[in-house]
């Protein structure tokens, strides 16, 4: 049925629904878009919004037999203003029947058009639009290629959305447990034994990428270890990934060491997912983990519903607070500021992000991260860019950015004998002015390059600065672009790390940042005893004992 709509009300109003139904069928108009490039006229994959001024969000359907359609249906429950109500279309002429009344259109594509909003009215307007969307910026044409590695949609629906969403590459969960000590698994029991499973039609396509085309290519087997209950008892750890891994897991977590030691052979990623999760700085130097979601699956293009943490941040971090939860923006420092304290303590965590889009109000892509794989894309070059953090983690605006003419992941050697500058190169652009430019070293803010703003002449706002940063000691440098938005929401890039390494000397921590380590594992060492297995409480004991020594090097 065209026109689809989400539905409510009890047996004693289906007469009524029936009748309603009926009425506005009579005088309903078919309403046909299509979705193009305004400078192309090419047809364009997009997400479109319909939304009644009852506030009823439609949905629509393709017009091409070859064409598809999904409708995309989550709200954050504790958050009634937190819905996301989409349909993502192909590249060919949509559908709907709206009834005579006025309507909000909304479409997207991606990060790289600008947004298209429109209000007809049926009865008024004419019954057929065309929708021509401005690209702002080809981060294609300039070698850089967008991902995401935190998706739950379905293999089957990844077509439609990611070329929709122009994301070249994702990583789909197919394996998933949330009990401690149980095997990721496919089969029917296993979905029994842990309810029904929220990713929908899971299933192992095996290893080899799937390419929608030649630049949108899906990794088919990812695992996600997700531990809410120890023993069939609510006792949560927290979530990990595991990312284009060879063999199908046959053990569970925890402990964690020795699936993350075969991960890694078979040349996968971790990925640490949230911060925030009971067990996650022990993940990190037991695991051995890869990758750090500098945006993760609370950062919603809807209103913000992640106002608390298991885990609370400490005073040094000043985040910023709304009543007695977080605001987005505190909840974003939150992870900025656990991740800069890693790398401070010497763990080289690659960033990336991830939506958790098909189980979340968000649509896939929202937060991505963007890895410059050169004038030729393949997915291995991707994978390999990600590895080694040529790039940048995104939720609105661009940020080219090198040091000392170098794209962000290198180390660079130094001697104390020689001074060193090293002259940072930026270009932030976006498709709304940004407010401003950050230079960080080893978490703090060294200068702040005027935002100039200069228009391009695809109608985006353009920044180049260059800004030479001293370094006398072993650090990391990286840069950050921050957009406020109309509604004083804030979006932001914030590039991989570039690393100094001054006389093979490790990096140092401040004392309050190791302190706040220490104080998390030995937290979660009083709260698993009794609880996990032996083997499983000593991964954590491993981890406070790393902790220990790294804070003898702490100032």
């Amino acid at each position: 049925m065209s026109g689809r709509r989400l539905q409510s009300g009890g047996a004693a109003a289906l007469p009524l629904a029936i009748a309603s139904l009926m009425a506005a069928s009579l005088s309903a108009t078919q309403f046909n878009g299509e979705v193009v490039d305004q400078d192309t006229s090419e047809s364009l994959a997009a997400r479109v919004y319909i939304q009644a001024g009852s506030g009823e969000w439609l949905f629509v359907d393709s017009m091409a037999s070859d064409g598809s359609a999904l409708p995309y249906k989550e709200q954050w429950v504790p958050m009634p203003g937190s819905v996301e109500r989409h349909t993502t279309v192909s590249a060919h002429p949509f559908k709907t029947d709206l009834a005579p009344g006025r309507y909000d259109i909304t479409i997207e594509r991606g990060k790289e058009y600008l947004p298209l909003r429109r209000s007809i009215v049926i009865g008024a307007d004419r019954a057929s639009h065309v929708f021509r969307l401005k690209r702002w910026i080809n981060m294609a044409g300039r070698g850089w290629h967008s991902g995401e590695t935190h998706v739950h949609r379905r293999i089957r629906e990844l077509p439609n959305v990611m070329l929709a969403e122009d994301l070249n590459i994702a990583f789909p969960v197919t394996f998933w447990t949330t009990s401690a000590y149980a095997a990721p698994d496919l089969k029917p029991s296993t979905l029994r034994r842990q309810g029904r499973s929220p990713f929908g039609d899971r299933e192992d396509r095996g290893t080899k990428p799937i390419f929608i085309d030649d630049t949108h290519v899906m990794f088919p087997r990812n695992t996600e270890y997700e531990i809410f209950s120890v023993d069939g008892k609510r006792h949560t750890q927290g979530a990990v990934f595991i990312l284009n891994h060879k063999t199908a897991f046959q053990a569970g977590m925890p402990p964690v060491a020795k699936i993350a030691e075969l991960a890694h052979r078979e040349g996968a990623l971790l990925d640490l997912d949230k911060h925030s999760w009971p067990w996650a700085m022990m993940l990190v130097p037991i695991a051995k983990v890869d990758l750090y979601e500098l945006s993760n699956n609370s950062v919603w293009r809807t209103q913000f519903g992640f106002r608390g943490a298991a885990v609370q941040p400490p005073d040094y971090m000043k985040l910023e607070r709304e009543g007695s939860g977080f605001t987005e923006w505190g909840w974003l420092n939150f992870g900025f500021e656990n991740y800069y304290t890693l790398l401070n303590c010497g763990f080289r965590l690659t960033p990336t992000a991830g939506t958790a889009s098909g189980v979340h109000p968000v649509p896939l892509g929202h937060s991505r991260v963007y890895v410059h794989t050169g004038e030729k894309f393949t997915p291995d070059a991707w994978l390999n860019g990600l590895r080694e953090g040529r790039s940048f983690v995104t939720t609105g605006p661009m940020l080219f950015t090198t040091v000392n003419r170098k794209l962000p992941g290198e180390v660079f050697k130094q001697s104390r004998r020689n001074d060193a500058t090293y002259e940072v190169s930026i270009e932030s652009v976006s498709d709304r002015p940004i407010r401003r430019i950050e230079i960080l070293v080893n978490g703090r803010i060294v200068a702040t390059p005027a935002a100039r703003n200069e228009r391009t002449n695809a109608g985006a706002f353009v920044t180049k600065a260059k800004v030479r940063i001293p370094v006398s000691e072993t650090s990391w440098i990286a840069v950050r672009s921050i957009q406020p938005m109309p509604d004083g929401r804030r979006r932001f890039a914030h590039t991989a790390p570039w690393h100094i390494e001054v006389d093979g000397e490790q990096i140092r921590p401040r004392k309050e940042e190791i302190d706040f380590l220490i104080r998390r594992v030995t937290d979660e060492i009083k709260r698993n005893e009794g609880v996990l297995k032996e083997d499983a409480l000593e991964e954590f004991r491993e981890a406070l004992g790393v902790y220990q020594k790294i804070a003898k090097r702490a100032w």
